[in-house]
């Protein structure tokens, strides 16, 4: 599937395959272009919401990962500390990774569960 900005770079290659299938496909395959898209622009205009997902994510992922890994008091509250103090660099690599496989993957999933009800 290509993104945006691989359409905006090859828009030519996009129409010849969309030219090879039928009807019904290329309406569809426009469809789910336009929906990559659109969750692309969300995902760039709502950034400050996403980091704050991540951010409460990572709390309580951290959490009960050092509870359950280090149950010995002095050894807890050091790997809390530690926690805390990694979040913003755990944060950039997230925020990365969501930018560049959510879309693709919300997109795909909303295409599955559509799919089903066909």
């Amino acid at each position: 599937m290509l993104t945006f900005r691989q359409y905006k770079q090859n828009p030519l290659k996009v129409i010849k395959h969309l030219s090879k299938l039928s009807e019904s496909e290329q309406i569809e395959a426009e469809h789910k272009k336009n929906i990559l898209i659109l969750i692309e622009n969300l995902i760039e205009r709502e950034e400050a919401t996403f980091k704050m997902i991540i951010d409460c994510l990572y709390d309580i992922g951290s959490v009960n990962l050092i509870n359950k890994k280090f149950s010995i008091c002095p050894f807890n509250q050091i790997m809390k500390l530690i926690a805390k103090f990694s979040r913003p660099g755990f944060r950039f690599v997230a925020f990365y990774w969501v930018h560049k496989n959510t879309p693709q993957l919300i997109t795909n999933w909303l295409l599955k569960k559509v799919k089903r009800l066909g």
